[in-house]
């Protein structure tokens, strides 16, 4: 059973501000949720297989392949500033 204790506790660690009125709803509101809960551990699913999906689906994925479709020059070309062969950045202190 859920109390406005209860409801105030998690009020604080979410950092919510509730009015009394809010308080009693939301009491009544988690209530029935764990309500509703109890009522879902009472069916019997031990025939049934668990799973990740709803819908069964299948890996679309691509194999990964390396590909080289420029050079280290044409990469090297689109920096701003280069120096020995590498991106220069600016120094972070």
């Amino acid at each position: 059973m859920i109390t406005i204790k209860d409801v105030e506790h998690v009020a604080k660690l979410a950092r919510l501000e509730l009015t009394e009125d809010e308080k009693e709803l939301y009491t009544k509101q988690l209530g029935d949720v764990l309500k509703y809960v109890d009522q879902m551990n009472e069916v019997d699913t031990s025939n049934v297989k668990p799973m990740t999906q709803v819908i069964d689906f299948v890996n679309v994925m691509r194999e990964d392949k390396v590909t080289y479709d420029l050079t280290k020059d044409e990469l090297m070309a689109n920096a701003p500033e280069v120096e020995n062969g590498f991106f220069k950045v600016p120094k972070i202190n």
